[in-house]
């Protein structure tokens, strides 16, 4: 079982930035590949951000430019730097973890991110 614990979301003006962390429970990121997610009221679950465990990266267009996902292995953590922030990034964003091998997956608690003035 793995448990994925995000921190970091807020309230923020546009054009301003956050950094998301996600805190896993144990040393996962050589079998699984980690993501961020994000859900805004009435609207689906969409990919924000993802990360291979070769360390590859892949990024909505609509993020591209203004968010950088990475890790710190030593931390077993994942953040998601969040830069020029406009309205239609508020969401619930969710931590991701998928399991290389299977469809395994695992999701953090969401940490709500508004971005308003």
């Amino acid at each position: 079982q793995v448990q994925l614990v995000e921190s970091g979301g807020g309230l923020v003006q546009p054009g301003g930035s956050l950094r998301l962390s996600c805190a896993a429970s144990g040393s996962i990121f050589s079998d699984y590949e980690m993501g961020w997610f994000r859900q805004a009221p009435g609207k689906q679950r969409e990919l924000v951000a993802d990360m291979r465990s070769g360390g590859s990266t892949n990024y909505a267009d609509s993020v591209k430019g203004r968010f950088t996902i990475s890790r710190d292995d030593a931390k077993n953590t994942v953040y998601l730097q969040m830069n020029k922030l406009k309205p239609e990034d508020t969401a619930v964003y969710y931590c991701n973890a998928h399991l290389k091998y299977g469809p395994v997956n695992y999701w953090g608690q969401g940490t709500q991110v508004t971005v308003s003035s």
